[in-house]
């Protein structure tokens, strides 16, 4: 069984920055492709950003330039380091992995098996 815990999310100016964190337990973190999503209410869940098994990363349009997804195998954690935040970015920040091992950075839902409760991002104009 796979547990992840998300943190890091909190209140923050428009232009700000927050760096979340994502502790996973229960299997070999590091053979896992990892995932970052989010969901704002009524809207739907949408792709931010994936690292794969071997570091490679992937990351929506809206991400490209502004956040970073990275990891550190020896503390099983994967982390999101947001800057330049908007309001638009506003929205409950879920990290998920993968069920298969060795495989790329992941964009899509159905890819991921396993999910974290979220952690609050929101940010004021």
């Amino acid at each position: 069984q796979v547990q992840l815990v998300e943190s890091g999310g909190g209140v923050v100016q428009a232009g700000g920055s927050l760096r979340l964190s994502c502790a996973a337990s229960g299997r070999t973190f590091s053979n896992h492709a990892k995932g970052w999503f989010r969901q704002a209410p009524g809207k739907e869940r949408q792709f931010v950003a994936s690292i794969g098994w071997n570091g490679g990363t992937y990351y929506a349009e809206s991400a490209k330039g502004r956040f970073t997804i990275s990891k550190d195998n020896a503390k099983n954690t994967v982390y999101l380091q947001m800057n330049s935040l908007n309001v638009e970015d506003t929205a409950v920040y879920l990290c998920a992995s993968t069920v298969r091992p060795f495989g790329p950075p992941q964009s899509e839902t159905n890819d991921y098996a396993y999910w974290g409760q979220g952690t609050q991002v929101t940010v004021s104009s």
